[in-house]
């Protein structure tokens, strides 16, 4: 019997470079190997990601991640049998990068090649961990640059949008508090530490689109800017009083109050949809209120929750070549060797 078709997938529109190698086995998607090399470090002086040094580092880091790929599954490039690569959304330079590289192996191996949609990916990604997706699945996928609410019917041909941050992130909220609070860049984890040692009902902070107001246009939109804006009006209010702030209790709070909008809308999303499977993914769903709270309240509502290990939820190659492997275990038609990038591809579509 042959072996189920390899995909490498590759992964470039932020600040990591991924890759990664899964066989497209027809009734599970199997990961050999997930390498991926970061440029976090380079961005942290500049308290946020610089797209020039994104994009220089996933040129130089590129090569030596494949090769790494390759050698850790034990296999050569002539055992490929299809390339995946991210082609939106993302920073553009960075999304060429890896594109760029992706149809070079493509057309040098005369594979197919698939251009599909990274946040689709943060989804597709806990089929490595928890099995293919049942027929009707509730995705939330949250990071730096994502609040996406995703009905998926089928995660390569049936997603569809519910709803989607209007400003401000959850990632970037938390980064963008981190520094107010005075934290190292990326501030989400060390936000999430202190939160832990704090009182989440210390300070009330708003939650954006829960008013009444909001329900018929924004039942499922998120908005942060808000909530930041607040936490800055707190703090300052407590610096110029000469105050010292409760770091713990603050970002407690803070976090709480994220978690409470993003569970929330996701939970009355599933019930009015008839929804019974939650899949949590993205490198905001690594934080640990959120999924407390997420447990929590599906349990209360009989949904099942699925949330991939924390290793899973940053930007890594393994998501898009699980979903690559999506794509090809139904049979798609692959992407045009000239197909180019868009930093803000509809997340309806999967694949270009």
């Amino acid at each position: 019997m042959p072996e189920a078709p390899l995909v490498l997938g590759i992964e470039t529109s932020c600040d990591e470079t991924g890759v990664a190698l899964v066989r497209a086995h027809p009734d599970r998607s199997e990961l050999l190997v997930d390498a991926v090399a970061s440029s976090v470090d380079e961005h942290a002086r500049f308290g946020g990601i610089i797209p020039e040094i994104a994009s220089r580092a996933h040129l130089e880091a590129m090569v030596p991640t494949v090769e790494r790929a390759l050698a850790e599954a034990g296999v050569t490039l002539a055992d490929v049998d299809a390339v995946a690569v991210t082609a939106g959304p993302g920073l553009v330079g960075s999304l060429t990068v890896g594109t760029a590289a992706a149809k070079a192996l493509a057309y040098g191996l005369g594979k197919p090649l698939y251009g599909v949609n990274h946040v689709i990916g943060h989804a597709a990604v806990d089929e490595l961990v928890h099995g293919l997706f049942p027929d009707r699945v509730m995705a939330l996928v949250v990071s730096g640059g994502h609040s996406s609410l995703l009905l998926v019917d089928d995660v390569v041909t049936g997603v569809h949008e519910l709803g989607s941050t209007l400003d401000d992130a959850a990632g970037e909220a938390f980064d963008k508090v981190g520094r107010l609070l005075g934290l190292p860049y990326p501030g989400g984890p060390h936000i999430d530490r202190l939160a832990r040692e704090g009182d989440p009902t210390a300070i009330r902070f708003p939650r954006g689109l829960t008013a009444a107001k909001d329900q018929a246009k924004h039942a499922y939109d998120f908005s942060f800017s808000g909530l930041k804006t607040a936490v800055a009006r707190w703090v300052e209010a407590r610096r110029d009083a000469g105050e010292e702030i409760p770091l713990a209790d603050v970002s407690a709070s803070f976090a709480a109050a994220v978690a409470d909008v993003l569970t929330a809308k996701t939970i009355a999303a599933c019930q009015k949809h008839g929804v019974d499977t939650l899949v949590v993914g993205g490198g905001f769903s690594a934080n640990s209120q959120l999924r407390d709270m997420a447990a929590e309240r599906c349990a209360a509502a009989g949904i099942d929750l699925r949330i991939p290990p924390i290793r899973y939820c940053t930007d890594n190659g393994a998501m898009i070549a699980a979903l690559g492997a999506a794509v090809v275990r139904r049979g798609l038609a692959p992407s045009d060797l000239g197909i180019g990038v868009d930093s803000t591809m509809p997340l309806e579509t999967v694949t270009v």
